[in-house]
């Protein structure tokens, strides 16, 4: 398990190939699932009130935020719908 932070930019101290994977910790939450799409990829978080968020990156680069979705089903869907 590794603890990744973000400037809200970026991943902060991590090489290129150094990818968040499930159960790594970003900016405290926990990594619960995790989705490539067209270079990208989503990482699934759980958030410390049990809601999850959602970011979109590229190699260590924060693309988009989504943070509130009552369930992890909500976010994977949201993702596949392109709404994030």
């Amino acid at each position: 398990m590794k603890n990744f932070v973000s400037d809200g930019k970026k991943l902060l101290d991590v090489e290129y190939d150094d990818i968040p994977n499930i159960s790594d910790v970003v900016d405290g939450m926990r990594v619960i699932s995790k989705d490539v799409r067209d270079g990208e990829y989503a990482l699934f978080l759980v958030e410390p009130n049990t809601r999850v968020t959602c970011y979109v990156l590229d190699e260590i680069y924060i693309l988009g935020k989504q943070s509130g979705f009552e369930s992890l089903n909500d976010a994977i869907s949201a993702w596949k719908a392109h709404e994030i």
